[in-house]
């Protein structure tokens, strides 16, 4: 294993800590701590950091292993669905961020289009396991959940991550984008 692999999974271990840890802290908030995302923040920027298979790694083990120690989320649906989701972020945001041009400006449509992107994925994850139990799941409970009770944490993210992934690679923390 190289200096990078080693660096990467140490870092994806970080990732996955800081989202079993982080909505533990602001879970306390009530539901504004559910709106504010907190488990989505080290997902994408793991993708950012760590490139798209860590990324894509971080993302789907999260919730699920946060639904195992915690029982929050609840495994089925929302754990399942929600690793398909993030896994979509880890994946996006670390697979664009390679592939666009190596200006900071380009971390804001990586961002803007892995969000876009997870929460698709989400909807139709939530679909297929919702369908599967008999439960319905209507495009208002999907415009519903996967954008407007998530504004705050939107916001939040796409004001944050660009700050902290172009300080991270400005001191030389971001190899994924090389």
């Amino acid at each position: 294993m190289n200096k990078t692999s080693t660096r990467n999974l140490v870092l994806a271990g970080l990732f996955i800590a800081l989202g079993i840890v982080l909505p533990q802290f602001i879970g306390h908030i009530g539901e504004l701590g559910q709106r504010l995302l907190p488990m989505h923040i080290p997902v994408l920027l793991a993708g950012f950091v760590c490139g798209w298979p860590y990324g894509l790694v971080v993302g789907f083990i999260t919730p699920i292993l946060k639904s195992v120690i915690t029982a929050m989320p609840l495994m089925f649906p929302g754990a399942i669905a929600m690793s398909f989701e993030l896994a979509a972020y880890g994946l996006l945001t670390g697979l664009l961020y390679k592939l666009f041009p190596k200006k900071d400006v380009y971390v804001i449509p990586a961002l803007l289009i892995s969000m876009l992107v997870g929460r698709i994925v989400w909807g139709i994850a939530s679909l297929i396991l919702l369908g599967l139990s008999g439960q319905p799941f209507t495009w208002q409970i999907f415009i519903s959940n996967a954008f407007i009770k998530g504004i705050p944490g939107i916001v939040i993210q796409i004001i944050i991550i660009p700050i902290i992934v172009i300080a991270l690679k400005r001191a030389g923390l971001v190899e994924n984008g090389k």
